[in-house]
């Protein structure tokens, strides 16, 4: 797995640029599969704000890593996890008076607060913001936030949130320092969204919106050597459950990638296919768990020879997009699913 730094970076310029404000780059679950402690160094010189993640243990890697910048955990921390947020310096986000309350007891330690207003999974509703009463007048509350559910969608549906969260920021005792709530989608629609930090993600991986007028730089880019060059008569069939039948005289070539790294099982069905010499050559059969087969037809494939699952060659390119889509599933999926064993190499 290639991870092209440059790109990497362009692509947060480019959102800091159009948003027009500060970033706080998302890198939980190993930075969307393409590696935290890479993205997160990679990015340090942009001066972002800060980064975020999902749980405790992702913002440990990235302390262990040297990253000193503050970093807000998104999962709804627990009272009985405090010590380890102030043992490591970390954001909690909070959404109920009780834990508000235990968290500033501790000292002036910061943290945010979710808004729920139409997401329907963490964080205090947007129409019961008064019930933290008192636990909010304090000067902690650094940020709140907010989380658009269809920001790729033009639909308003973004546009209701974004005011029911600044009217319930508005009924806070003092309005914190930080409001955000823009994902990649939303910051790309610039400024009425991007409040005083977005939180781009899928964007900087390379991960384009349904409608996205500015595309991202291609960032990830998964090869495979072949293993095995082999000919296939008429009728002979290949792969678990005897899942492909040759319906000519051709050659399969076997790929040293499978679904434990990341390639889902059913790629074939979908129209799946691997580049190899710059030529398109289609997966056939069950993704294997450690393998792949594909057509390769007249095509001269030699053992040791590189496949490009997702990524350019000789010109040609399969984008993330369409091997996400291939398999049934978002790109945020396919990054995420790519296999611990595969290196992430920066080019």
């Amino acid at each position: 797995m290639e991870v092209d730094v440059e790109a990497l970076v362009d692509n947060a310029r480019t959102v800091a640029k159009i948003a027009g404000t500060r970033l706080l780059p998302v890198v939980k679950a190993n930075a969307y599969g393409v590696g935290a402690v890479l993205v997160s160094k990679a990015l340090e010189p942009l001066d972002p704000w800060g980064y975020g993640v999902a749980t405790i243990e992702e913002g440990a890697e990235l302390r262990a890593a040297g990253i000193t910048r503050p970093i807000l955990v998104f999962m709804p921390a627990r009272a009985r996890l405090f010590d380890e947020y102030d043992r490591l310096q970390l954001t909690p986000a909070l959404g109920d008076a009780g834990s508000i309350l235990e968290w500033t007891t501790r000292g002036e330690r910061p943290f945010h607060i979710e808004i729920d207003t139409g997401m329907g999974r963490a964080g205090v509703r947007w129409d019961e913001i008064d019930e933290l009463g008192e636990a909010v007048d304090t000067p902690s509350l650094e940020g709140c936030y907010t989380h658009f559910h269809s920001a790729e969608r033009r639909d308003g549906s973004s546009e209701t949130q974004l005011e029911r969260f600044l009217g319930a920021v508005a009924r806070l005792p003092r309005r914190p320092a930080l409001l955000h709530a823009a994902n990649s989608a939303a910051a790309l629609r610039g400024p009425p969204f991007a409040l005083d930090l977005v939180r781009p993600g899928i964007f900087l991986y390379g991960g384009v919106s349904a409608d996205d007028l500015t595309p991202p730089r291609p960032v990830v880019s998964l090869r495979a050597r072949v293993l095995s060059v082999r000919r296939m008569k008429k009728g002979e069939t290949a792969s678990y459950d005897a899942s492909w039948t040759a319906q000519r005289d051709t050659v399969i070539a076997t790929l040293r990638c499978g679904y434990a790294d990341g390639l889902r099982r059913t790629a074939a069905s979908g129209g799946g296919a691997v580049l190899l010499r710059g030529k398109r050559c289609p997966i056939v059969g069950l993704v294997q768990m450690d393998m792949t087969l594909v057509e390769t037809g007249p095509l001269e494939v030699q053992v040791g020879d590189i496949a490009t699952i997702v990524g350019e060659d000789a010109k040609q390119r399969i984008t993330l997009k369409e091997v996400a889509d291939w398999s049934g599933e978002v790109q945020h999926e396919f990054l995420t699913g790519l296999g611990q064993r595969l290196a992430r190499v920066p080019v």
